[in-house]
């Protein structure tokens, strides 16, 4: 009976170390020293309104519910709240371009009845020292959103996609920087 176990054991860790298995947080794109990280708001060059905001916003929810590191966020004159030393590197992302398109139509009425709002951006993440630690140029997320026919009750739902678009690009981001998964 413990021969059985010991071959099932001996194969199920074959297995899990063959499929990428592995602790959170384990397989980093980043050095072990670095523990504290920036986040200056996002710069934007699109004419939107708090994209930048919404993305950085949630990527340091999701660095501080998924990771260990301490991030610092920017205050609005610019200077970092939470510590009185410089971080160990510093995250930056630029939102390249964002688009809203017609995604269907209504055919009795011939109006867009749903949009696709499509997001590109370039994140990178800098040491103090200047080192590029992790780069990614090709940041792409799109998110649906429904129109209304009725334009007396219309609430514009662009903010809410950009929002739920926020929330997957924050998890991707920090999957790609430390979980390897490219």
């Amino acid at each position: 009976m413990a021969k059985l176990a010991t071959c099932v054991g001996s194969a199920l860790a074959v297995i899990l170390s063959g499929c990428g298995y592995h602790q959170v947080g384990s397989a980093t794109h980043l050095p072990p020293n670095v523990h504290t990280l920036a986040v200056p708001i996002f710069q934007s060059r699109v004419q939107a309104y708090h994209t930048e905001t919404t993305f950085t916003e949630a990527v340091v929810r999701e660095l501080n519910e998924r990771t260990k590191y301490r991030v610092l966020t920017a205050s609005g004159d610019g200077t970092f709240a939470g510590s009185g030393r410089d971080a160990d590197a510093t995250l930056r992302g630029t939102i390249l371009t964002e688009t809203i398109s017609p995604l269907t139509f209504d055919p009795s009425s011939g109006q867009t009845s749903s949009y696709l709002v499509t997001v590109h951006a370039v994140v990178e993440v800098v040491a103090h020292d200047g080192t590029v630690l992790y780069r990614n140029p090709g940041f792409e997320w799109r998110e649906q959103y429904q129109s209304t026919q009725d334009l007396s009750g219309f609430v514009q739902e662009d903010s809410a996609a950009v929002r739920r678009m926020a929330h997957d690009f924050a998890q991707g981001l920090v999957s790609d920087m430390l979980e390897n998964f490219k």
